[in-house]
């Protein structure tokens, strides 16, 4: 990339906005594409996210526009970061303005319904760019705190091991410290299946369980994770790492987290609808478990956790399956 190269971040929800301003400090000249012109214009204007981050003061260099066009003009780095489910669509519609020769990067966590596909899949069937093109970026990175910039860290994969080491390069800072890794594969199950894990986690605090159940939960559900990222091709070392139990830790046990939120409300009885509307904003393990539970079977993966998420979230069973999904089931050797 150049010395000065260009960013366009596709999205200005809570994770793109925060690392809009990762990319700000790290020296590139960064253009947030936003659907809705409010939130451009506050962004251009105002140097604010009224939408998601009201109260962090963005960098003045970060410009912004609802106009893809101007967005994507000859950007050398395009951030996606597209709730999970509405990738394909927006993508499609963005697609024929994205440079040709410009690196793909996926901020989201999910696996799409239907298909089964993971973000860097739909990415390269909608705009035909070669894997080597394409990297994702995960880690324990919770939007408000990047945004306060705290110090934090994540991983930058890529079946290229220069894309990887371009991307991050290219979003290096004082604060934030990007490792690079060859398995997107693991990298992207990880990703989206901690947000499950964390709904489960959620669920077990809303019902008034304490560290020890929530700690057995991330635990279980890590082994879950790795069941799922090695039977699909992963390496399972990528699970210890920042992309695995990194962000399982941070997106289970924090406050901050949208996921967990949806979760304690619905361990306290709340109806999914009402707890979603009251987080505010997309929680990927709710509209990804369906699919994870599929690729689970499609792989003859056994997910008793991720199952007894879908049963709340899909089906409206009580949030003590929870608990049901990890006590009755037959002892065996902790590894096997």
């Amino acid at each position: 990339m150049s010395d000065r190269a260009r960013a366009a971040v596709l999205g200005a929800g809570s994770w793109g906005t925060a690392f809009a301003m990762v990319l700000a400090d790290a020296g590139l000249d960064v253009t947030m594409w936003a659907r809705r012109e409010l939130i451009a214009n506050a962004i251009q204007q105002e140097h604010l996210n009224p939408g998601y981050l009201p109260d962090v003061p963005l960098p003045e260099t970060i410009k912004a526009t609802s106009r893809a066009g101007a967005a994507l003009a000859e950007a050398e780095l395009v951030i996606v970061a597209l709730p999970a489910q509405r990738m394909r669509a927006t993508l499609s519609e963005l697609a024929p303005l994205i440079p040709p020769e410009s690196t793909l990067v996926s901020l989201a966590k999910g696996i799409e319904l239907g298909t089964g596909l993971r973000m860097s899949q739909v990415m390269a069937e909608v705009t035909g760019a070669d894997p080597g093109r394409l990297a994702v970026l995960s880690g324990p990175n919770l939007s408000r705190e990047i945004a306060a910039r705290q110090p934090a860290a994540g991983v930058v994969a890529s079946a290229d091991a220069s894309t990887a080491e371009s991307v991050a390069e290219a979003c290096a800072t004082p604060w934030f410290r990007p490792y690079t890794l060859d398995d997107v594969v693991g990298v992207e199950i990880a990703g989206a299946t901690k947000n499950v894990i964390a709904v489960a986690v959620g669920a077990a605090e809303g019902l008034g369980l304490g560290d020890n159940t929530k700690s057995t939960i991330i635990t279980r559900g890590l082994a879950e994770t790795v069941r799922l990222g090695v039977a699909m091709g992963a390496s399972a070392a990528t699970f210890s790492g920042l992309a695995g139990v990194g962000d399982l830790i941070a997106t289970c046990m924090s406050p901050l987290s949208r996921n967990h939120r949806v979760g304690v409300g619905l361990g306290k009885g709340g109806h999914l609808q009402q707890v979603v509307a009251e987080v505010g904003q997309t929680a990927e393990g709710v509209t990804s478990c369906e699919s994870i539970l599929a690729l689970a079977g499609a792989y003859g993966v056994d997910m008793p956790i991720v199952e007894s998420v879908v049963a709340m979230v899909a089906d409206g069973q009580r949030p003590e399956l929870i608990a049901d999904a990890l006590m009755s089931r037959e002892r065996k050797a902790e590894h096997s």
